[in-house]
């Protein structure tokens, strides 16, 4: 079974569906979402929906996490007022599957050429399960001082990453398409008016599709 690994879709449903349609149908190929699902886009809970209904996994992402949360009445900080508004759309039971997902997922276990999917990032030298929650989900960088940061300065995380495991992950869309010896950026800012990347394997082709127009400004 062929998997496709897809970016960051954030609410970009009719995108998913041409990528989808280009790819394969569920069931015939796996698809792994690397988290951020939700917000910014047209349609979250369409692609909940969809995710849901075609077995697809996903990893959490820093924008699924902030709509978990808002149905935290003691939640600090408040959140902000776009996650609110997804989070309304949403069943009881979409906002269960979207906090169910994990942090990280390790698609082919520790055999060779084997892929883990995050959806921020995991600091070079850190075990996997020494790697801290906000690092994997909103990880972009590594300072010149050798510390993670979520900003874009210093070097991508993911150009010092040595593996195995290959590490497929989203969150950088002013980074855009990364492709390092030991990790695959997907993130191609789709809900930014850029595309939806997706990453099969086994054979590392990458396809994406145009975005339909531009959803949110780039922040």
């Amino acid at each position: 079974m062929r998997t496709v690994i897809v970016g960051d879709v954030h609410g970009c449903l009719d995108e998913l569906l041409a990528l989808v349609e280009r790819c394969g149908v569920p069931g015939d190929t796996r698809y792994v979402l690397v988290g951020d699902l939700v917000a910014k886009g047209p349609d979250s809970r369409g692609v909940v929906a969809w995710a849901r209904a075609s077995n697809a996994d996903a990893v959490l992402g820093n924008h699924d996490a902030a709509v978990v949360r808002t149905r935290d009445p003691d939640v600090e900080p408040a959140p902000k007022a776009h996650h609110v508004a997804v989070a309304t759309t949403m069943s009881d039971a979409e906002l269960a599957w979207l906090a169910a997902r994990p942090l990280w997922l390790a698609l082919d276990g520790d055999a060779p050429g084997s892929h883990l999917v995050v959806h921020g990032g995991l600091v070079p030298g850190v075990p996997l399960e020494e790697q801290r929650r906000k690092n994997l989900l909103n990880l972009r960088s590594i300072t010149a001082a050798g510390e993670p940061t979520a900003k874009i300065e210093g070097s991508p995380w993911a150009s010092l990453w040595r593996g195995p495991p290959h590490v497929v992950f989203g969150h950088d869309a002013v980074r855009g398409l990364q492709r390092h010896a030991w990790a695959t950026g997907l993130d191609t800012g789709c809900v930014y008016g850029g595309a939806l990347t997706a990453l099969v394997l086994p054979t590392s082709e990458l396809v994406s599709i145009p975005a339909r127009r531009i959803y949110a400004p780039v922040k």
